[in-house]
């Protein structure tokens, strides 16, 4: 079982290079799973905000 790989033993050869760049996201993510995700959640939520207060600011000229 320690020998046995993912999907990697089945994906063609032409499509090796796109598997390898998703084996770099999944070791990335498992390495840095729980900072990563608090640090997308902070970009997100700085995004929607900016765009709400633009949004409102617009709305509010329009008025």
């Amino acid at each position: 079982m320690q020998q046995a790989g993912g999907l990697g033993e089945i994906v063609p050869k032409p499509l090796m290079p796109a598997w390898n760049q998703v084996e770099k996201i999944q070791a990335f993510r498992k390495t840095h799973g729980e900072k990563y995700v608090g640090v997308l959640e902070l970009l997100t939520a700085i995004t929607l905000t900016v765009g709400y207060v633009w949004w409102l600011l617009i709305f509010l000229e329009v008025l």
